[in-house]
């Protein structure tokens, strides 16, 4: 089975940036315990602007498409109250 990515762009409203980081820092230590990684990178000079980089050891289990434990969905809660995602944050990549 090969990994799966995705390189999400999302927006997170003004003032909420530590929010999203927390709840992103918390997510990202835990799906880490499940053999899945996810990666934020800033935008330099663009307040808001974040790209998340999320990979799974393969399709059916990547955080776009399996159901989460409650765990992850409270955190991913968390993070979708304060950031917005682009219509194409989803697309899955498959390592070849």
């Amino acid at each position: 089975m090969a990994r799966t990515l995705t390189v999400s762009r999302v927006r997170v409203r003004a003032g909420a940036e530590t929010d999203y980081l927390g709840a992103v820092r918390e997510l990202a230590a835990l799906v880490e315990s499940r053999g899945q990684h996810l990666w934020v990178f800033r935008r330099r000079g663009e307040p808001g602007l974040f790209l998340e980089c999320s990979e799974s050891p393969g399709a059916d289990s990547h955080r776009s498409v399996a159901t989460r434990p409650d765990d992850e969905r409270r955190l991913e809660e968390r993070i979708r109250a304060v950031a917005t995602y682009e219509p194409d944050a989803w697309d899955l990549w498959e390592e070849s």
